[in-house]
């Protein structure tokens, strides 16, 4: 009995060293799939001050972690910020930017009211934060005043 025992035991673990025959596949990468063109979002921005607004194919803000999306510019009395907007595939790929963008300011305050993050990005003032599937950020813009016009920037979004 206990000669059979070992045999099996041995045949099992002749078979968990085998290696398999079958191909693994390389994991996917953000970056490797092809760069879909983001959507023009210019209705959900606010008029008021707005210079322009952009499509950026890929890596908004210069952040490789990014994908593209829709850039504004303002410009009121001599104040100059930018506003984005990108628009993901999940609520939860959403949250994973969001987590990567943290990453990248220096000293992030999370903001318990929006669920976003304040803090710096070398010298530039930063707020971050999802809405579902959409990642929004003012950029140049000092806590208080970027505070607010986030939440009115969030209310646009679906």
């Amino acid at each position: 009995m206990r000669r059979q025992a070992l045999a099996v035991l041995a045949l099992l673990l002749i078979a968990c060293s085998v290696p398999s025959d079958a191909p693994k596949e390389p994991k996917a990468k953000r970056d490797t799939a092809p760069v879909q063109k983001p959507s023009d979002e210019t209705r959900r921005f606010p008029l008021q001050d707005r210079v322009s607004v952009d499509l950026v194919d890929n890596h908004i803000m210069g952040k490789d972690f990014l994908p593209g999306g829709n850039l504004a510019s303002y410009d009121a009395k001599g104040k100059k910020w930018q506003q984005f907007l990108v628009y993901d595939a999940s609520p939860t790929s959403a949250a994973l930017l969001l987590n990567e963008y943290r990453g990248a300011l220096e000293s992030p305050k999370y903001l318990a009211h929006m669920g976003g993050y304040f803090g710096k990005d070398g010298d530039t003032d930063v707020l971050v934060m999802q809405k579902g599937r959409w990642l929004l950020g003012l950029v140049g813009l000092p806590e208080k005043e970027a505070d607010m016009l986030a939440r009115g920037f969030a209310a646009r979004l679906d």
